[in-house]
């Protein structure tokens, strides 16, 4: 076994960081709402680029059971890239949508299928304490940066960075929008 084992009681964490301090989450309004059922999240990056691809809920479905339609990343539906400027760090994974109260920050205000931003962030000041050892180290870069959270149905995806940017397509692929990415940045 590599690493170590798990202590009793371990501080509650994200998959990228623990909940130390005052950090609270505030919905952030106007950003397309994904798919409830099937977002099929994708995440597009490198060192110097962030990119979000999701599947937006359309406003004519309804959860009333009596239409299910599958779809997966050849389906043409409305799609949402989100590119991140001056991205930082990012995370895709655990928790889902039926296991988020065990996210640390659901007790702080996060909520399902949402996108929020986290104010006074534990994850960037942890970010900015492994920082903290570089010889030109200044604690005022920090400032201003935003950590952010996508809440999906199978997944969260967080990032910590200056801002994004929505760009909405009304019919096309995900394929088709990760190829106009990599286009993009080749």
């Amino acid at each position: 076994m590599f690493g170590r084992k798990r202590k009793n009681n371990p501080p509650r964490s994200s998959g990228a960081y623990v909940v130390t301090g005052e950090d609270k989450v505030e919905e952030i309004e106007g950003v397309p709402q994904s798919s409830l059922g099937a977002p099929c999240p994708h995440v597009i990056c490198g060192e110097q680029e962030v990119f979000l691809i999701y599947l937006a809920q359309e406003h004519s479905d309804k959860a009333n059971g009596e239409k299910v339609r599958i779809v997966d990343g050849s389906s043409e539906e409305p799609v949402v890239t989100i590119q991140f400027i001056e991205p930082y760090a990012h995370y895709l994974g655990p928790p889902n949508d039926e296991s988020l109260r065990g996210h640390p920050l659901v007790e702080r205000g996060l909520t399902p299928y949402s996108c929020s931003k986290v104010q006074s962030s534990s994850w960037i000041a942890a970010l900015e304490k492994m920082n903290s050892v570089h010889p030109c180290h200044r604690k005022e870069s920090f400032d201003g940066i935003g950590h952010y959270i996508f809440t999906f149905h199978d997944s969260v995806f967080e990032c910590v960075a200056d801002a994004f940017v929505v760009l909405t397509h009304e019919r096309t692929t995900i394929r088709k929008a990760i190829d106009n990415i990599l286009y993009l940045v080749s």
